[in-house]
């Protein structure tokens, strides 16, 4: 299987996997906090460390249809949310490549 590659994130405020603690993304990447995932509150990141992505489904979201991919916690393989590949709807367009981490599957890390 080979060697996993971690990155580690700088910084004094850090999001990381709730299960493992592995650095997921900044603060200063977050887009919006004002999104709904499926466990309640998440938030939308410009970019995000240590995930992998899952296949692309098309799913019809509170926003409409979109084309996205569950991405998982490369060191213990916990779903943390999804990948926006594709919205269908012009107003939603500015979601393309950004990711979803629902908060109950981060904690905070550093100096908050």
């Amino acid at each position: 299987m080979g060697r996993l590659f971690k990155q580690y994130l700088n910084g004094p405020r850090i999001y990381s996997c709730s299960n493992c603690r592995c650095h997921t993304s900044d603060h200063d990447e977050i887009v919006s906090k004002a999104f709904q995932g499926r466990h309640g509150r998440a938030y939308l990141f410009n970019n995000v460390v240590n995930v992998t992505l899952g296949p692309k489904e098309d799913r019809l979201l509170i926003t409409g249809l979109h084309t996205v991919a569950d991405i998982f916690c490369s060191c213990c393989q916990q779903v943390l949310g999804w990948k926006y590949e594709q919205a269908f709807e012009e107003s939603q367009k500015y979601k393309e490549g950004k990711y979803i981490i629902e908060k109950a599957k981060m904690v905070k890390e550093g100096s908050w």
